[in-house]
């Protein structure tokens, strides 16, 4: 079974009691959940019984601590999680509506998770076959930008898969910033692109969606995963293109809905012991969906349970 390393920030995600703006019966209350996209993601392999690693940095604080043994307690191998005392583990104030949608307030600036630096990757990290999965999250400022595309760099060198999930979130970019060039030069670092039908408007602008697809083709990507919460999921690879639909779900909390997907579709990936070479030349139709559907199955158990971590199926979950 071949690696999957998720790198990225991992924090804690402070779920409010208040649904839908509703007042609570007593106070509004905020009840801690270990999250951050690449870490659910990782979690997400971990639970299903994955070759898991999560690499990013935390603080040396009680939320750090928090988050590395929840990882470590779902399975995840947390060797390549450093620990820092110059700043601390970054938060994320969750508030859900009545649909159980999800918005966020971050409490980011100067926390441990952009401290992480290209030289603190390993060299042996990438000595056998893998996975390299990321998120748009590290491309906000330039140090832990340039840290991410050198870890792209040692896994592309090394043959790795290399995973990108745009999940972008406009609050943790500069206010005079524009996203969208760093976001396209990830893009074609990638192997696999998962991104939902906003960030697919978001990469448009001006252009026809036919057209972005096309550049992102020919960007080298060979696996496009578009998602549309229970809407089809459309995907496009080099030889086969798609769609396929999603199990219905009650949504409770959608936080983790991305993530568990892109771990089931990784963990699918990862027990195949597929490399990009096989990645490229997929034409397995019924191969490919059956990832695809491990990947939707996790997303909508995900959504029925409240917090990150938490949410994430078993594999007995999901067989049931």
């Amino acid at each position: 079974m071949n690696k999957v390393i998720c790198f990225g920030e991992a924090l804690i995600d402070m779920l409010s009691n208040r649904i839908g703006g509703a007042d609570p019966a007593g106070p509004e209350t905020f009840t801690k959940y270990p999250g951050g996209a690449p870490a659910n993601v990782a979690v997400a392999v971990g639970k299903l019984g994955g070759n898991s690693y999560f690499a990013g940095k935390v603080g040396q604080d009680m939320f750090g601590d928090c988050v590395r043994d929840a990882m470590a307690s779902a399975g995840v191998r947390t060797d390549y999680l450093l620990q820092s005392d110059e700043a601390k583990t970054p938060l994320a104030f969750v508030s859900l509506d009545q649909h159980g949608e999800r918005s966020f307030e971050f409490y980011r600036d100067n926390t441990a998770d952009l401290l992480f630096r290209a030289q603190e990757f390993e060299d042996d990290w990438f000595a056998e076959p893998g996975v390299f999965h990321f998120c748009s999250n590290t491309l906000t400022e330039a140090g832990i930008r340039e840290a991410t595309l050198a870890g792209v760099r040692k896994a592309r060198e090394a043959g790795f898969i290399v995973s990108f999930d745009i999940n972008l979130r406009h609050n943790l970019w500069p206010a005079d910033f524009d996203p969208l060039p760093s976001v396209w030069e990830a893009i074609e670092q990638c192997d696999l692109l998962k991104l939902c039908s906003e960030e697919l408007e978001f990469l448009c602008r001006d252009q026809e969606e036919e057209a972005v697809i096309q550049r992102i083709q020919d960007a080298g990507v060979s696996l496009i995963l578009i998602t549309d919460g229970g809407n089809p999921l459309h995907y496009i690879g080099n030889h086969l293109a798609g769609k396929l639909q999603p199990p219905s779900a009650k949504t409770i909390d959608s936080t983790a809905a991305g993530d568990a997907f892109t771990g089931g579709v990784l963990y699918a990936l990862s027990t195949r012991n597929l490399g990009i070479d096989q990645l490229r030349q997929l034409n397995d139709e019924a191969m490919l969906e059956e990832i695809l559907n491990t990947g939707m199955l996790c997303g909508a158990f995900a959504v029925t349970r409240k917090g990150a971590f938490d949410a994430l199926p078993t594999q007995a979950d999901i067989s049931a």
